[in-house]
């Protein structure tokens, strides 16, 4: 099974292993120190690497870099689609800011119990009592 995902692996990064990802880069390396006979593999998309280099590459013709310009969606001029957009990202703005504000008001509600217990804890680590206090 391990040989088998080295050849998929071949065929589809090629047979340079800095084209791999990082984590099959490790998988072929042990696997190759392990069974040095599995380098035939490299070896075949080496050459077949090396062909696709040595190829042309495509250039397309006037013709049909015309009619894919023809055929590309044209921008329209803003329109409803325009206010549209505007009108939903004012919309997560104000959901935002509700957010922020419901947090922040939450937060200090939520909190006051836990700042009283911490007042409370710290006089009583300083020996004072509430009868010196309130007199």
């Amino acid at each position: 099974m391990k040989a088998e995902r080295l050849h998929e692996l071949a065929d589809a990064y090629g047979a340079d292993l800095r084209r791999w990802p990082a984590s099959e880069r490790a998988f072929a390396e042990s696997l190759l120190a392990a069974d040095p006979s599995l380098k035939a593999v490299l070896d075949e998309a080496a050459t077949l690497d090396a062909l696709l280099n040595a190829a042309p590459a495509p250039v397309p013709s006037a013709a049909l870099t015309a009619r894919i310009l023809a055929a590309a969606p044209k921008r329209k001029a803003r329109g409803r689609l325009g206010r549209s957009v505007w009108y939903l990202g004012a919309g997560w703005a104000a959901a935002a800011c509700a957010g922020v504000v419901a947090g922040v008001g939450l937060t200090t509600h939520l909190s006051a119990d836990a700042r009283a217990d911490a007042v409370l804890y710290q006089s009583s680590l300083t020996g004072v009592d509430d009868t010196e206090v309130l007199g």
